[in-house]
């Protein structure tokens, strides 16, 4: 199985989180079980080449994990993807945003394999409004467009929307405190910990 590159920005600072409410701590804690779950990916599907793109403060923790790190510029979330996206090559990339604690490596390493079949692909959350992960097979194909109804935006840019089923922990990205407690002991145990 090819190796793919998994980006994820992840904000660094206070406001991180905010519509959740959380704490700097819990926000920290929802991106290391994230990026803790890509970085156990089978190597025979993933390259285990994970690049996160975050704060000065929060990047050792990361780099810790055996991510690496691209100092966020604090343009906002295009431009960190796309730094990310830059550091990545010009290889498969992903962008997995940094807040879906209940994910499992096997989730990922699914939606990784179907979206071989695509160009440009990708996952939309559970609310079938946002996206929680973006795919091409040359990252220079690259158009993210996260953000407010990024379903859409994704589908009009081209991309794929890959079938992947609703209670998956891929899809269940944490944007409020409703989103949170549904997830409950699916939680990574970091999250859990910070609650």
């Amino acid at each position: 199985m090819p190796d793919w590159t998994v980006v994820i920005p992840v904000k660094g600072t206070v406001s991180a989180k905010s519509r959740l409410g959380a704490s700097a701590e819990l926000a920290l804690a929802i991106a290391l079980d994230t990026v803790a779950a890509v970085l156990s990916v089978p190597e025979r599907v993933e390259g285990h080449d994970v690049v996160v793109v975050t704060s000065p403060s929060i990047a050792p923790q990361f780099e810790a994990l055996g991510a690496r790190v691209v100092l966020d510029a604090e343009r906002g979330l295009t431009a960190a993807v796309a730094q990310g996206i830059a550091a990545a090559g010009n290889g498969r990339v992903a962008v997995l945003l940094g807040d879906v604690p209940a994910l499992q490596s096997h989730e990922l390493a699914g939606a990784l394999e179907l979206a071989l079949q695509h160009p440009l692909a990708f996952v939309p959350d559970a609310d079938n409004d946002g996206t929680v992960l973006i795919t091409a097979l040359r990252a220079a194909d690259h158009r993210p467009a996260f953000g407010v109804h990024s379903r859409a935006a994704h589908l009009a840019a081209g991309y794929v929307e890959l079938d992947i089923p609703l209670d998956s922990g891929l899809r269940r990205d944490v944007d409020t405190a409703d989103h949170l407690a549904a997830l409950a002991s699916h939680l990574g145990p970091r999250t859990r910990a910070a609650l």
